[in-house]
């Protein structure tokens, strides 16, 4: 086993962050480390420490830190003074990305998407879908999935499943209700059958949709995934009901899954879509909400935001369409890697003490291993073996990588081998330990 070489487990600064920052910090909890610079894959520390991260700013950055291209894209952008900000001015980077979007992803997958720029995160981008599907219905209510999660202001919370981060709204969170995703009875029940009795009964108690909104992949709910012949399902439901079919792409979306759009393998076509975390390619906020032009009926203004023309991101997205899905061979590379990470997930998990399952797809991908705690012990192991990764699902119970999609194989193999290892050495931790 190959070892990343890494500093003493101080923390510079600690009692300035503990004086100085909110209580609500988390990920910076378990991996109480000051970060100073990043390349590819890895991070490296204020003390000399190197990490490999199979966080990728959970999907942020799927193309790893400060890719070359990209950066070199951006720097240019700067260094001949493009406009940073533009609200929703016409910009020349904002012009070349609408171009680039439409010949690279929409038009060779025959989608006509309207794009709408929102403000900079993904909840933007919901909060967006969600008002505009209740402008075009008429309705109120909107339906989500159990273990879904799609943000973290009130609209987005509200169909949020996770009682945690629900609990900080300080309000009743209204007008959602949240039916059982793909797999939630077993294998056994049909919940999109489930789902459609329930709405073509008029006694059921469930008010008719404005939309459906779902993740194909839950990302944060446990990496469970949604069938192709579900996800037809629900697309079914949605239109025969006279909802609208939003499909939240902002984990899982930007090649996570294995295609640009993570709907792709179950062939249907959402009417709206969200996107934000990797659409820029290289950690800049940037979310986006896609609608079919039917649907666009903003009056001007109805919806904006001051951040929402970050010219910035549309220069380094712009450099990720082109650089990486204008290439199929990227898209060829990133299946075999999907495989192999399926691969060496499902060997780790057999050599487990306790029962252990592999979840996700494509390169969202990780282990359940029955326990929070035991999650928790096994990411904690991996930290002081240099790797930077979290757990997910309604008890943190799965070890969650999300490595990038660029890692050289080398890379990916020594840090799935220091994984491995953090598994074998908390393997006879008992399930109470300390997380």
């Amino acid at each position: 086993m190959n070892t990343i070489p890494r500093p003493s487990a101080t923390q510079p600064n600690a009692a300035l962050y503990r004086r100085l920052e909110s209580r609500v910090r988390s990920y910076s909890r378990a991996m109480p480390r000051e970060f100073a610079s990043a390349s590819g894959p890895w991070m490296m520390d204020s003390q000399g420490g190197r990490y490999l991260d199979f966080l990728s700013g959970c999907s942020t950055l799927n193309y790893g830190h400060n890719h070359p291209v990209l950066k070199k894209a951006l720097l240019d952008y700067i260094e001949r003074d493009g406009i940073a900000h533009s609200l929703d001015l016409h910009t020349e980077a904002k012009t070349t990305f609408l171009e680039e979007f439409d010949a690279t992803i929409l038009k060779p997958r025959g989608l006509s998407y309207k794009a709408m720029f929102t403000g900079p995160t993904g909840t933007n981008a919901v909060e967006a879908a969600l008002k505009l599907a209740r402008k075009v219905t008429g309705r109120h209510h909107v339906i989500a999935f159990t273990n879904g999660f799609h943000g973290m202001t009130l609209g987005a919370l509200a169909c949020t499943g996770n009682a945690g981060k629900r609990g900080g709204a300080g309000i009743p969170l209204s007008h959602v209700s949240h039916e059982p995703f793909d797999g939630y009875y077993g294998p056994k029940v049909d919940t999109a059958d489930l789902l459609r009795q329930r709405l073509e009964d008029p006694s059921s108690g469930l008010d008719a949709p404005a939309a459906i909104l779902l993740e194909t992949v839950q990302g944060e709910g446990g990496l469970n995934v949604a069938s192709p012949r579900w996800l037809r399902k629900i697309a079914a439901i949605a239109k025969d009901h006279g909802a609208l079919l939003i499909v939240d792409d902002i984990q899982a979306g930007c090649g996570r899954t294995g295609s640009f759009f993570s709907f792709e393998e179950a062939a249907i076509v959402p009417d709206i879509v969200t996107m934000a975390k990797s659409l820029s390619g290289m950690g800049l906020p940037f979310a986006l909400t896609l609608i079919q032009p039917n649907l666009d009926v903003w009056d001007p203004g109805e919806h904006n935001g001051t951040f929402r023309g970050n010219c910035h991101a549309f220069v380094t997205a712009t450099a990720s369409l082109r650089n990486f899905w204008g290439d199929p061979a990227f898209s060829q590379d990133l299946q075999r890697r999907s495989q192999f990470l399926a691969e060496r997930l499902e060997a780790i998990a057999a050599a487990c003490d306790v029962p252990a399952q592999v979840k996700g797809r494509g390169m969202i991908r990780g282990i359940d291993v029955g326990s929070g705690a035991r999650a928790s012990a096994i990411t904690a192991a991996a930290f002081e073996l240099g790797i930077v990764i979290e757990t997910s699902g309604p008890h943190d119970e799965v070890v969650k990588v999300l490595a990038p999609l660029t890692i050289d194989d080398d890379v990916f193999a020594n840090g799935l081998d220091l994984l491995a290892h953090a598994f074998r050495s908390t393997g006879t931790q008992p399930l109470d330990a300390a997380a």
